[in-house]
Order: structure tokens, then sequence, then C-alpha cells
């Protein structure tokens, strides 16, 4: 994949992971920093590791096919798999300044 390619890829991967929200919080898991890796291989099959603001999150079970499935509906897009990790732990220093004032947290 050239690197054009890969840009509009990576920038459409991350407009659709801005489409998913922590039903309990209003802001996008991209902005809350919750997404902490995003791999595209050369078939363009997109691996993600992710975690939640807490291990006990009431969603912990269907996020990740939240995610798989809004990455997976991108055009160009093989398939994607979602892989949950609690290390390091998610604390609010990863948040965008969008996500601060959305949440009012600054």
């Amino acid at each position: 994949m050239q690197a054009d390619e890969l840009r509009v890829l990576t920038a459409s991967i991350i407009a659709a992971l801005k489409t998913v929200y922590d039903p309990e919080i209003p802001a996008d898991i991209y902005e809350l920093g919750l997404i902490y890796n995003v791999d595209i291989d050369d078939g363009r099959f997109v691996k993600i590791e992710m975690t939640l603001t807490a291990p006990a999150c009431p969603v912990a079970g269907e996020m990740p096919s939240w995610v798989e499935n809004a990455v997976a509906a991108v055009p160009g897009v093989a398939g994607a798999s979602v892989n949950m990790v609690f290390d390091p732990p998610w604390d609010q220093s990863r948040m965008s300044d969008e996500a601060r004032v959305a949440l009012d947290m600054w």
C-alpha cells in the first residue's frame, strides 16, 4: 500500500472510531484515548488494541464488536479485530482536549 493510500485509509478508520461512544460518557472512544494502537496489514485487515475506562465497564462485552463493525464498514478495509488490553491502564491523561471540553474536565 502506498503512503497516500495508507494516509487516506487511516483517516477513514479514525473517523469510524470517532462514531463509537461509551454510552455513559458523551465523548467518542478515540478522543477519550481508549484506542492504543491501530495496525493495518498489507491485506488491509485492521487490528486494534483498545481499553476501557474501567475493566468493569457495563459495555465491555459489546464495545469490541461496535468497534470492529465501525472499522470493517470503512471502504477499503478487509476486516477488523479488536484486542482488549488493560495494561497500561487508562487514565484521564489519555483524553484529547476535545474530550476534556465535552466533559468539562479542565
